[in-house]
């Protein structure tokens, strides 16, 4: 039967006492980077907008052209955010059952913070791939290269002031003449190596995360509405098996009628001072 509860110490204890001596796994989402400055799209903090698509970033260099020129601008804010409480908690927690982290983020936010095994399931957003030829590039080179091209849109507007979106780009009005950059390798077309909405995450990294989630005998959910399928086939599975699953988000998910216990709550607030009650 499910227990909810709002964070604070009574929250806290109770998780405390679900994961105490067992082993567990973490399955992050937006809410958990929401305190590094990230928002997220469908909780408190969310700004109003609709990420690009697949189908429409690889059938028109018009799309194209929209999406890098709001990504280099988000990007001045993206690469530097820093992680949060939450992603410190759990790199303490590590000694404390946690066995790793399987994040829908794109932030790299957990391997920043120290954390030794993450499955980045949508991808990193510090990474550019080629479509055509399949070549990596760190996403600094791309930006010099992207500046090169764009001279006139330095500080056009302040990356500030920018409305950052969760993926990493920021809302910018004018973008028709942005010039793109090419695969230096190929000459082919540039893409973050993150997953798109409408894009298939890549089997073998589905299957890493399966595992991951099975090594636990708890799933912990943090910061996910769990919207997207590809969060909540892993509270689905992890349910069928009669494990525990344990939800900390604040506002209503798609998991809650799975969950031993829903925490209606922010992740640090609640990630932070488990740390203490499971030492």
């Amino acid at each position: 039967m499910s227990v909810e509860l709002t964070e604070g110490p009574e929250a806290v204890e109770q998780l405390a006492e679900v994961l105490r001596d067992r082993t567990w796994t973490a399955l992050t989402g937006a809410g958990a980077s929401t305190d590094s400055g990230i928002p997220d799209y469908r909780g408190p903090t969310s700004v109003r907008a609709t990420p690009m698509q697949f189908s429409e970033f690889i059938g028109a260099t018009s799309a194209q052209q929209r999406y890098w020129a709001r990504s280099y601008l988000g990007w001045e804010r993206m690469g530097t955010a820093r992680p949060n409480p939450a992603h410190q908690a759990l790199v303490e927690l590590e000694s404390a059952g946690l066995v790793g982290v399987v994040t829908q983020n794109v932030d790299g936010l957990h391997a920043r913070a120290g954390s030794r095994l993450v499955v980045n399931l949508h991808g990193e957003i510090a990474w550019v791939v080629c479509l055509d030829c399949g070549t990596r590039v760190h996403r600094g080179e791309v930006q010099r290269w992207l500046r090169d091209l764009n001279p006139g849109l330095i500080g056009q507007p302040p990356a500030e002031h920018a409305e950052l979106r969760p993926d990493g780009d920021a809302v910018v009005e004018e973008w028709r003449h942005f010039v793109l950059a090419c695969c230096a390798a190929c000459g082919g077309r540039l893409k973050p190596d993150v997953v798109f909405f409408g894009e298939s995450v890549p089997k073998d990294r589905v299957q890493f995360a399966h595992d991951l989630v099975d090594a636990g005998e708890v799933l912990v959910v943090l910061g996910s509405s769990l919207t997207v399928m590809s969060g909540l086939r892993f509270v689905r599975h992890l349910a069928k098996q009669g494990k525990d699953v344990v939800i900390v988000n604040r506002g209503v998910t798609r998991g809650d009628p799975l969950a031993t216990l829903k925490i209606d709550g922010g992740c640090a607030e609640t990630l932070a001072p488990l740390v203490g009650a499971l030492r």
